[in-house]
């Protein structure tokens, strides 16, 4: 059965094409676009898919290709709630078709689709992830605030291997020295502060940082330009996306970072190649707040039927 709180938008949404085009239920998937400072989603409700189609890597890949398929940097697959207190339960999938834990931009956008489809129950909203709980709140401006839990700086969290917690770590990287600070927002951060994020080596280091040996589940990698105390330049090489607009996980990893080392305050204008993000947090012991815009680009359903022979 779907969700009750989004099974209107996604048959509205679908219902015109389907009427011209006539596709049997099990050939296609309806589906929401959503962008978050730039990055980009496919969400669609697990309900819509037939028992008979797998949502696998190949699959996925397929329909993140931006020239044969939608296009994403990650897909957001809704279920039901799996506790009284949440509205959704949602799963996160990169466009290399890997699952991750969670995606700050990705809970934002979902928490603006689940209000808009229900705002009389209010702008507060629990939902449910791989990573852990999330609470959003759906401003009175149109940004939307989720809290994504404390930091945690302890290697095994991400995990990376390393002797030792501490604020910075060497890593050899083709023969050279990087210090790196790394953090778990429910995945995986090694952040490099650098002097200018333009001229920042994101596609030099960010793959070879991604798939480094210390870090055996692989790791989003931040570049980091400290402009003051209040303000941050970030460019971010997502794990199994590349270099992307924005990464909600990525800015709340930096000022996390940033704050531990004493660069930062407690509250950091985050400038990223999509937009800003601002994000607060105000110590140690409190959870951190990521905020930021969500937009709707468009609605639409897809033909799974081509994509059936996808490699997995």
């Amino acid at each position: 059965m779907r969700n009750p709180q989004h099974e209107e938008f996604f048959r509205a949404a679908a219902l015109a094409a389907l009427s011209r085009i006539g596709y049997a239920r099990s050939m296609r998937i309806e589906f929401l676009k959503m962008q978050g400072l730039g990055n980009d989603f496919l969400i669609f409700d697990a309900a819509a898919i037939d028992a008979d189609t797998r949502v696998n890597p190949g699959l996925l890949r397929a329909l993140a290709d931006r020239h044969t398929g939608v296009g994403f940097d990650q897909a957001l697959m809704l279920e039901s709630p799996r506790d009284e207190n949440s509205r959704v339960f949602y799963r996160v999938f990169n466009s290399d078709g890997t699952e991750v834990e969670q995606c700050g931009n990705g809970a934002r956008c979902i928490a603006a689709l689940l209000y808009g489809r229900a705002p009389q129950l209010g702008r507060d909203l629990t939902m449910g992830s791989p990573g852990g709980t999330v609470h959003a709140r759906v401003r009175d401006d149109g940004l939307v605030s989720v809290d994504m839990g404390m930091p945690n700086f302890d290697p095994r969290a991400l995990p990376m291997q390393a002797g030792a917690q501490a604020d910075t770590y060497s890593l050899n990287v083709d023969g050279a020295d990087f210090e790196i600070s790394a953090v778990s927002m429910g995945n995986p951060h090694a952040v490099l502060r650098v002097a200018d994020v333009k001229t920042a080596p994101v596609e030099r280091l960010g793959p070879k940082i991604e798939r480094h040996p210390r870090f055996p589940n692989r790791t989003n990698v931040g570049f980091m330009q400290i402009i003051n105390r209040s303000h941050i330049r970030l460019r971010v090489f997502e794990r199994g996306a590349g270099e992307t607009l924005a990464c909600g996980t990525g800015a709340c990893a930096a000022v996390a970072v940033g704050k531990r080392r004493g660069f930062l305050d407690g509250e950091v204008r985050v400038d990223l190649p999509g937009g800003t993000a601002l994000v607060a947090w105000a110590d140690p012991d409190q959870h951190l707040w990521l905020t930021g815009p969500a937009t709707t680009v468009y609605t639409g359903c897809i033909d799974l039927t081509r994509f059936t022979g996808a490699k997995q």
